[in-house]
């Protein structure tokens, strides 16, 4: 029988809003040793990703920005996040990782609003995972 999601998951998500500044994003992923955070509006949304690879792309174009310093999650952020939620089967998560070339899916359950960002199932778990069995 298949797995899900939700128990192979990291529950809590670290978050930023849209306009947090770059540089403290790039703290705070290097001060928690992590590799994306999920950007949220004041609902706890989930309006946006942004990965360490987003951060070093937006620095590779730095002398194009006027105002780098300026630069804010909101800037660089992607919005076409692609999601899971805890009742999903491991195998359609894992499925959907592999097709897109993703490290990382948010784990959403609806809000009033619109999805909550609960977790993350990263290739990490999985590989956890099948070490368990």
């Amino acid at each position: 029988m298949d797995r899900m999601v939700g128990e192979v998951m990291h529950r809590g998500v670290l978050t930023c809003q849209r306009e947090t500044p770059i540089q403290d994003i790039a703290r705070q992923m290097s001060e928690q040793d992590i590799s994306a955070l999920v950007v949220v509006d004041q609902n706890s949304t989930m309006i946006g990703l942004i990965s360490r690879t987003d951060l070093v792309n937006a620095r590779l174009y730095e002398q194009y920005w006027k105002h780098w310093r300026g630069l804010t999650a909101g800037h660089i952020m992607v919005t076409d996040v692609v999601s899971v939620k805890a009742g999903d089967s491991l195998q359609h998560a894992s499925k959907l990782m592999m097709d897109r070339h993703f490290h990382r899916v948010v784990v959403v359950e609806e809000g009033e609003k619109g999805l909550c960002p609960v977790g993350v199932l990263s290739i990490t778990d999985l590989v956890r995972d099948i070490a368990r069995e």
